[in-house]
């Protein structure tokens, strides 16, 4: 057992989630995790001290400020991105939308955009739509459906020289797979496009350093890694200086101002500066001297291997029932693992595992294309994804949950 390891202490870490007092074993992290003490108290705090909208001219406004201030700030240590470049929005998916009908005003008919068979529909569809506004081709890289891989190499295959843009998923949200981003983006910048990168599962489980992978564009939602339900895109404050986004006319025309549509939400930003340092304070280093940052790249990679060692628990454990496929096979991928069973509907099992306090959905999770090219068409199969939260007992209960539905 590594340092790590040893010093992740699981019992108090899950004493952190109110949630988890309910008893139900929680595999649907994927789809958004449960949230701990201290960010649902910055929530409340936020609303029980006044409020305005951002300024300094009274207590409401200044504490307005500070708390997009120390959000913008936080993400941008998470993400390893200048908090000049951090957006904020509702979602992800709301993020996709704004920004491809941004990015298609500079686009012409004849030029192209890659989206991948790999992706959420929310890093897809947008760009088809805004595409087909403007008369550019969508060219589509595929994934090897067998093993899960989603190579460099495919995304070469579908670039050229009116290549726009490239949208690619840094982790499946539905198998774990993860691409070779950097790889990537040194294929999508070498044939002039810019790269956006939906981050969403991805930044759940590892650290994101947004410049080592060369992502222009890096989006994710905090609501996937211990906090509330908002979405944040990072970009490199002098492109996003060169995109002039839809927005009424007296609203400020600063970055990232200029791309946050309304008032935001104050108090879901006090909440996602509390998730930041939360998951800061999960790793070996404590030092309260050292760096948000510091102190995430440590926690991060605690994480890390606690996940992975769950996963390879539930891995040894699968490989018992000869019923159940893993579908997740790439050699980089999340802890999460889409399960099929033969002879069997994963939504029974999905029932039969609820009805025990055990949550591991079924379905396709807006991942159509990938369920598709897998050949599971919209159905999809029972999703097995790990959290910082989970422990063994989980694994245990869930696994014997399994072999409880497979007793003939």
């Amino acid at each position: 057992m590594t340092d790590e390891i040893t010093t992740y202490d699981i019992a108090a870490i899950r004493a952190q989630f109110p949630a988890l007092a309910a008893g139900t074993a929680h595999f649907d992290g994927p789809g958004g995790t449960q949230t701990p003490l201290p960010v649902i108290e910055a929530i409340t705090n936020a609303l029980a001290q006044p409020l305005s909208n951002r300024g300094d001219g009274t207590p409401g406004e200044r504490n307005a400020d500070t708390i997009v201030t120390e959000a913008r700030q936080a993400m941008a240590d998470l993400l390893g991105a200048d908090p000049s470049g951090i957006v904020f929005g509702r979602s992800a998916t709301q993020l996709a939308y704004d920004f491809s009908r941004t990015l298609a005003k500079t686009w012409s008919p004849g030029d192209e955009v890659v989206v991948t068979r790999l992706d959420h529909d929310s890093n897809i569809r947008p760009w088809i739509q805004a595409a087909a506004q403007v008369g550019a081709t969508v060219r589509w890289a595929d994934f090897d459906p067998a093993t899960g891989e989603l190579t460099p190499d495919d995304i070469s295959a579908v670039l050229s020289d009116r290549t726009r843009l490239v949208a690619v998923t840094a982790a499946s949200n539905l198998i774990g797979t993860r691409p070779a981003i950097a790889e990537i983006s040194r294929l999508v910048h070498r044939a002039g496009a810019l790269l956006y990168v939906d981050g969403v599962h991805y930044t759940a489980h590892t650290l994101v350093d947004i410049d080592q992978l060369g992502a222009d564009f890096f989006a994710c939602s905090p609501y996937k890694f211990l906090g509330p339900h908002l979405g944040v895109l990072a970009g490199r404050p002098e492109l996003l200086e060169t995109l002039q986004p839809d927005k009424l006319l007296p609203s400020t025309n600063a970055v990232p101002e200029r791309f946050e549509l309304g008032t935001l939400p104050y108090e879901l930003l006090a909440g996602t500066r509390a998730a930041v340092d939360f998951l800061a304070g999960l790793g070996p280093n404590t030092d309260t001297a050292a760096g948000r940052r510091e102190r995430l790249v440590s926690a991060l990679a605690a994480i890390e291997e606690h996940e992975d060692t769950l996963r390879a628990q539930i891995e040894k454990g699968l490989s018992a029932f000869e019923q159940i496929t893993i579908r997740s096979q790439a050699a980089e991928r999340t802890p999460t693992l889409l399960l099929t069973i033969d002879g069997h509907s994963t939504t029974d099992a999905y029932r039969h595992l609820a009805e025990r306090g055990i949550h591991a959905p079924s379905g396709s999770f807006y991942a159509l294309e990938a369920s598709r090219r897998l050949g599971l068409g919209d159905t999809g199969g029972l999703r097995v994804g790990l959290a910082p939260y989970n422990d063994a007992e989980d694994v245990e209960r869930l696994l014997a949950g399994l072999s409880d539905f497979l007793r003939p």
